[in-house]
């Protein structure tokens, strides 16, 4: 089976099934799903726009909404999991995950779901540690805090998906598993975002409950995104009893921009006899059902039960009897049905609404579900019991959209020891703060360049990257029996060559890789002697929806027209 996997959506649907497109036209492939690892930004209308944490100069709208009113349909199948920019309010209508347009499904908060016998996870949003352990208690609408604290993952989530005892074969996340970056190419990685050394090498990079999650769950793979920069990796885990080590091939794309490597296909075995839709998976609709009484909506902090004595119930993992109980409740079938409903208007470009507030809407999806399985909607729930609350109170207005300024309350303790997530101002678990910028010492250089790039910009054509190589497995016990395990890389069929220094440097040269002089950054600026150029700080999150260079803009240009 066929699965393409996507980096930062940010939106840009048209060009991510463009793509597939083509791929499948060069490649002679037929690509059987699409999986998207956040920033994914399902923007039906003004209202969800106003939702989403990013300035208001950057709240353009994509082209999402003609998927959710029908005027498109997604040509493959895509599920994806939440980011740190998507329109919440919407997101937050599914919980439990469901349908946000036809052929296109919401993972939840946390899911795992089945399809043609294969289990993918994914956990929505990212670590901030002064929201962990609070209960989703944001709604719109939305002030400027909880309008940033809504994407903040939750232990809760965490908590479910620790409970999974069966085996998953690929999970997604936003954010980095924390300390992921020790088992691949980390020197290449530094090479490209300079700025990520001292998180690097002090282990605070990523995320600490996925990084317990990647321990926990193993699966065979794990994508993610968010830090925009494409990185391979192979972990080997410690055996659990008397079972073989299990290997996860991690990979994180970029984003959707033309010459970036944000998109690849892996070829995954299918399992024979499986069906061909899309099912719910048995043991996650147990522990929906088991945890549900442990649910919060309000802002308190909680901690899961432990088997110390002070809790009745420690441990909520699925027997087969209450699986069983829940393919029951679902009256034996688990075909995810095709039940979705639009909740809201969809944008109207000939009719723009830009004064429409936001409001909190339940949706039929997540009514029927909650139904069947007797759990309870989050939303309604928050809803009723905090009206009110989500509006700013005098005083508390921020003056600027930075992620992270909030620090939260200060006597709350964090439970990762290590968690530096609101004291860096460069830390990329939350936010990236530093992004690609030009030498401003190196300018009349660049410009002398710009002059040679021109000869040969008529030359620069969509080329396809050698499949991806995954480095050995690294892990504290390498049998040597499992050594073979390293080769075994994803096939990879490629994506758009990047302006920048996306390629090796054992590559043949060719007038695309000519043009990776044309937009220096931070991490490759310097003289031959090695000097690096200190990054600049940019306001949070703005650099991710600033337009590209011009020169970036023609080249795009070109290779949209190609496709």
């Amino acid at each position: 089976m066929k699965i393409a996997v996507e980096g930062c959506c940010h939106g840009e649907l048209d060009k991510i099934y463009e793509t597939i497109a083509y791929m499948e036209k060069k490649e002679g492939v037929k690509v059987d799903l699409l999986l998207c690892c956040g920033d994914f930004q399902a923007v039906r209308n003004e209202e969800d726009m106003k939702c989403m944490a990013v300035p208001a100069k950057y709240r353009t709208m994509q082209t999402f909404y003609k998927y959710y009113s029908g005027e498109k349909k997604a040509p493959v199948l895509t599920i994806f999991i939440g980011g740190n920019h998507e329109a919440s309010n919407h997101l937050q209508e599914l919980p439990y995950g469901g349908w946000v347009a036809p052929n296109i499904y919401f993972l939840g908060y946390a899911g795992i779901v089945r399809y043609k016998g294969i289990r993918i996870g994914g956990l929505s949003g990212i670590f901030k540690s002064r929201d962990y352990r609070k209960g989703h208690h944001e709604f719109p609408p939305y002030n400027p805090d909880t309008l940033r604290s809504v994407y903040h993952i939750r232990n809760m989530e965490v908590f479910k998906l620790k409970q999974v005892q069966m085996p998953v074969d690929i999970f997604m996340s936003h954010d980095w598993p924390r300390g992921i970056y020790h088992y691949g190419t980390t020197e290449e990685l530094l090479r490209k975002k300079k700025f990520l050394r001292q998180e690097v090498e002090t282990n605070t990079l990523g995320s600490p409950p996925a990084e317990e999650l990647l321990a926990h769950l193993q699966p065979n793979y794990w994508f993610s995104a968010h830090l925009h920069v494409k990185f391979a990796a192979v972990m080997q885990h410690l055996p659990k009893g008397k079972a073989s080590p299990r290997v996860t091939k991690f990979l994180s794309l970029d984003k959707c921009l033309p010459y970036r490597e944000f998109l690849q296909i892996v070829d995954v075995p299918e399992r024979l006899g499986s069906s061909d839709g899309l099912e719910y998976d048995p043991e996650w609709l147990a522990i929906l059902k088991a945890t549900n009484s442990l649910q919060r909506t309000t802002p308190v902090l909680w901690n899961p039960p432990e088997n110390n004595g002070l809790h009745e119930r420690w441990d909520f993992s699925a027997s087969e009897a209450a699986m069983m109980e829940a393919v029951k409740d679902l009256n034996g079938e688990l075909a995810i049905p095709d039940n979705f409903t639009r909740t809201v208007r969809s944008y109207d470009p000939n009719r723009p609404q830009p004064h429409a507030n936001p409001r909190c809407h339940t949706n039929p999806q997540t009514t029927e579900l909650c139904a069947l399985l007797g759990l309870t909607d989050l939303c309604a729930k928050a809803a009723h019991l905090s009206e009110g609350s989500g509006r700013a109170a005098p005083g508390e207005e921020e003056e600027e959209w930075e992620d992270g300024q909030s620090m939260g309350s200060a006597d709350e303790q964090s439970e990762y020891p290590s968690d530096t997530s609101g004291m860096s101002r460069s830390f990329n678990p939350d936010e990236i703060t530093i992004e690609d910028e030009w030498d401003e010492e190196a300018g009349e250089q660049e410009m002398q360049e710009l002059e040679v790039i021109s000869e040969v910009k008529a030359a620069v054509a969509f080329q396809t990257h050698r499949p991806m190589v995954l480095p050995k497995p690294i892990s504290d016990v390498s049998p040597s029996h499992l050594s073979h395990l390293s080769e075994l890389a994803p096939t990879a069929h490629s994506t758009p060559t990047t302006a920048q220094s996306q390629q090796r440097n054992d590559e043949v040269e060719d007038p695309a890789s000519v043009t990776r002089i044309l937009k220096r950054n931070s991490d490759e600026a310097g003289d031959g002697s090695g000097r690096g150029v200190t990054p600049r700080l940019k306001r949070r999150n703005q650099v991710i929806y600033s337009a590209v260079d011009d020169e970036d803009e023609e080249a795009g240009a070109k290779f949209w027209h190609k496709v």
